[in-house]
C-alpha cells in the first residue's frame, strides 16, 4: 500500500514530466530499449511524425503504474501526452492522424519551432 506522502510524491513527479516534454509517452521500455510490441508501435509512429517525444519507462514501477491509471482512467500503456493533455495510445492517435486531426494538434503544440526558421 502506498501512503499519501509518497502518492503526493509521485504525482508532483508525473505533472513535472507531462509539463517538461511536448510529446510524452509513459511506456513499457523506452524509445531505445521498447520492452513489449506496443511501446515499439508508438515509437514508430511519433518516428514519422517528426516532432520530439520522450518515453518515460514505467513497467518496473508498479506505484507509478497505477497512479497514472487512475489520473487518466486508461489501464493500458503506452499512455500519451501531448501538450499537456492525454490522448491514449495509437489506437485513438492513428485514426487522429488519418484524419489530420493530429497534424493540427502538433502544429499548435511545435508553434515555436516551425516560427524559428
Amino acid at each position: 500500500m502506498t501512503d499519501a506522502t509518497t502518492l503526493t510524491r509521485l504525482k508532483d513527479e508525473i505533472e513535472k514530466e507531462i509539463a517538461e516534454h511536448k510529446i510524452l509517452v509513459y511506456s513499457k521500455g523506452t524509445d531505445l530499449v521498447p520492452r513489449c510490441g506496443f511501446t515499439m508501435e508508438t515509437k514508430e509512429f511519433f518516428d514519422q511524425l517528426g516532432h520530439p517525444y520522450r518515453f518515460i519507462d514505467v513497467l518496473d514501477h508498479p506505484e507509478k503504474r497505477q497512479l497514472l491509471a487512475e489520473m487518466t482512467d486508461w489501464p493500458t500503456l503506452p499512455k500519451v501526452f501531448i501538450n499537456g493533455k492525454f490522448y491514449g495510445d495509437t489506437d485513438i492517435l492513428a485514426p487522429m492522424a488519418e484524419k489530420g486531426e493530429l497534424q493540427t494538434i502538433l502544429k499548435e503544440t511545435f508553434v515555436d519551432e516551425s516560427v524559428k526558421g
